[in-house]
Parts: structure tokens; sequence; C-alpha cells
């Protein structure tokens, strides 16, 4: 972030906070330094790829696909993209297609342990027990609690149901394991498509589209299927392979029009013989980060919006846990025994420690976490509050209903501009500032962080 505060055009420091917010699950803010740097260089293969990344993580494999396959036409290289493809045909429901794109995958990088799992749940989606099991077994030996998460989802998916809860059980404490395996419950009535989104990104379907495939993915795999079998671009890897399908990038509408896809929550389970109770969803909300679509139908430039539509909890639980959350820390535990099936590890004989009971949320902070403009930074408030005023004076009509702020910024101050209502608001006026000659960025204050109005 210093560098960027230094030179807020230079791709490689957009790419390092784009790929950092990438890896802490905050598609928004990665969704927005990966746009910045495609305004900048829009044939960087980096750039395409990281766009292509956010698509995915918010189950939207159609865009992500032309985004995927043009990382590759610029130079990405086919071990950095492969696993990432090969999820976009899960989420379409190409298994066969997915299944060959991770086995190369793991043959350009055998360390690939995401990949070996997803090849797993994508066998478990396919009906293949033997192949599922053969996959996880030396994840599981190895004690990647990763893997124990996909063995649940696994066995939920072909409908093992109580093998699937066996594990949520041993590892977790009561009451969360409780909300998620009404999760489990709904697994074998999902679609293919449905599967791989709610296993591999914890993404379920609104409760009216529990096993209905999505119209758009049910069109294109019916224009695929009447030409050829869908392939994954790049380096061949399986026989005599047909001409990819090219699907085409849209841009997605703003906000106001139609919301983005969303994360919801699978119905209570039906009868107490299914699940224990009910099983409510992280409620979320992730702003969106819109950028305008490029002159030519071409996907390197457009920025996806991402949206996570709001989901109340059930009254009767104050702690509402989505799965996807829920799984991401699945403890260590020691499990049940996985009998009966033949080449299946024995992961009762694994001594991984249960997992202890969340400890109580603290008191929410004296400062929210709040969206400024930055305008400028500085050691000297009163040099800052000079700054102001001249910042104002070029842009009245854009600041005047705002007052200077500041925060400290290692040993200097952050001037900023706000609180602004939301991220698109920030994009907004950080545009039309711009076009008075006036550069600046966009600052989420975290929870916690004091700003004072500089007076």
């Amino acid at each position: 972030m210093l560098e960027l505060a230094r030179q807020p055009r230079r791709v490689s420091a957009l790419l390092e906070a784009a790929d950092a917010s990438l890896a802490v699950d905050d598609l928004d803010a990665a969704a927005g330094f990966y746009g910045q740097a495609a305004d900048i260089e829009p044939d960087d293969p980096r750039v395409k790829l990281g766009l292509a990344k956010v698509y995915l993580r918010s189950g939207m494999p159609l865009e992500a696909m032309p985004m995927l396959n043009a990382a590759l036409t610029a130079g990405a290289s086919p071990r950095d993209v492969l696993s990432d493809q090969a999820l976009a045909f899960d989420l379409i429901g190409d298994q066969a297609s997915a299944q060959a794109a991770y086995r190369r995958a793991i043959e350009l990088n055998p360390q690939d342990d995401e990949a070996r799992r997803r090849l797993a749940l994508s066998h478990a989606i396919s009906g293949n027990e033997a192949a599922f099991q053969e996959t996880l077994a030396p994840l599981l030996e190895a004690r990647d609690i990763a893997a124990f998460r996909a063995r649940a989802f696994g066995l939920a998916i072909m409908g093992q149901q109580e093998r699937a809860e066996g594990i949520v059980n041993q590892v977790m404490p009561r009451d969360l394991a409780l909300r998620i395996n009404p999760f489990l419950a709904y697994m074998p009535r999902l679609t293919a498509t449905q599967q791989a989104a709610a296993a591999n990104l914890g993404i379920f379907p609104r409760v009216a589209d529990i096993g209905r495939e999505d119209p758009r993915i049910a069109r294109f795999a019916r224009e695929g299927a009447a030409g050829s079998r869908l392939e994954p671009s790049g380096e061949p890897f399986g026989t005599a392979p047909a001409p990819a399908t090219t699907v085409a990038a849209a841009p997605l509408p703003t906000p106001a029009a139609t919301p983005a896809p969303a994360r919801t929550q699978p119905p209570p389970a039906p009868t107490s013989a299914q699940a224990a109770a009910p099983a409510p969803s992280q409620a979320a909300s992730r702003p969106q980060v819109e950028r305008a679509p490029p002159a030519e139908a071409t996907p390197s430039a457009t920025l996806p919006a991402i949206a996570v539509r709001e989901a109340e909890a059930p009254p009767a639980r104050s702690e509402p846990a989505s799965v996807a959350d829920a799984f991401a820390d699945l403890g260590n535990g020691e499990l049940p025994v996985a009998a009966g099936t033949s080449g299946a590890v024995n992961i009762a004989a694994i001594d991984i420690p249960r997992e202890v009971a969340p400890e109580p949320e603290p008191a929410p902070p004296a400062h929210p976490r709040r969206i400024w403009v930055q305008l400028a930074t500085g050691r000297d408030t009163d040099a800052l509050r000079f700054d102001w005023r001249r910042i104002q004076r070029s842009a009245p009509d854009l600041l005047g209903r705002f007052k200077p702020h500041v925060t400290p910024w290692g040993q200097a101050n952050r001037l900023l501009a706000g609180p602004i209502a939301s991220r698109e608001a920030a994009r907004e006026l950080i545009n039309a500032l711009a076009e008075k000659g006036v550069e600046t960025f966009s600052y989420t204050s975290p929870e916690g962080t004091e700003i004072e109005e500089l007076k």
C-alpha cells in the first residue's frame, strides 16, 4: 500500500494488492485493484488471470472462461491457469473436461493440493467413489484439513449422509455441526453445477432453484454439445481435442439494474431425520465494484460486479454461519472409521486434536469500517489543512459536502474526504475529481481505526 500511495499507477503494486485481497477472499477489493491494472495494462496476462479468478470465486464460470482463455493467449503459463479452468468446467457441469484439466494441472505442478481436492470432488459429482477416495487418500494421510472438508462434501454428494455427518460431528463443536449438517443433507438434491459451486466455493442456490439448472449454463451446455465436447484451452491433454467453444463475457449490469448472483442458504431440513436444525447462511454483503465496459467486446478490461445478497438468519440462531465459513477452518479432530470402501484411508487412525468451541465475539469497535477518498499524505497537519483548502477550491461542487479527516499512516497522515456511503459512490467521486485534475484513490478504514476530523 505504501508503494501504491507513491505510485498509484504501478501495475506490479496493483497486482500485489489484488492478489493479497484475493487470498483473504476480499473479492470486491481484488476486483478494484485488478480493474485499475486492466486500465493501465489491459493485455497483461496476470491481469486477465486475476479478473478470471474473481469471476470464478463469485460463481460466474461463463464470465471466467473467456478470461482464462485470454490469459493463456496473452502468455500465462498453463501451470497457473489449468486448475481454475478445470473448476470453470465443473461449474458448468462438464466433469469430463474438468477432470482432464485437473490431471494436467497436477502433472505440471505435483504440489497443487487444491487441484487434487477439486479433482476428488469432481469425481464425487460424477459418482466415481473409487477415484474420489484414491485422489484424497494421500492428502488425508498427510492430515490436510481441507481434505477432510472435501471428504465430507464428497460423501454427502454421493448420498452417504451418515458418513459425511460423522466427519463433521467428530471435528466440530456440536452446535456448529448441527447447523452444518443440513447443508450436507441437501447436497444430493443439487444439480452437478450446484454441487460444484457449493463444495468448492460455499455458494448454495436459492431455495426455489435447488435442483434446477441455471438457464444460461444449460443453454451454453447445449450449444457446446452441438459441435463437440468441451475441452480446456492451452496445452492439449486429451485425445483428438476439438476446438473449444468460445464464451463471450458480457459486462455485468450496474447495481441499480439487476443484482449479481447471491450466496444464499439451503432450506431447513424438512424432517428431523434429515437434520437436527436449519442451517442459516452467513450474511456477508459485498459492495459492487463497477467499471465501464470497454469499447470493444473483449473481456480483458471488464471489471466484474460482485455482490452477495443479504440473507436473514432464522431467529432461533443467534450466530449464523455459512457452510463456506464453517468449513473454512475445519478443525482437527478424531474422525470416524470410513469402513466399507476398498482402498479408503482409515482416518480413524489419524491423531488430530478436536477443534475447540469458538470464543464469544468481542463487542463491536467504537469506530466501524468506513469508506473514504484519500486526497493526500503528509506529516504536517497544517500542510494537510492547506492542501484540503486548495483541493476543495478546485472542486467545491464535489467536496463541499465533506469535511477533512486524518488518520495516521506510518510516520505520516492520510488526508481523507468522507465517509462515503458505498464503494460505488467513492468510485464516482474519484472519477469526477480526476476530470478536474485531482488524482485520488479509495481507502477503507478497518474496524477500530480512529479517524479524526481536521479542524
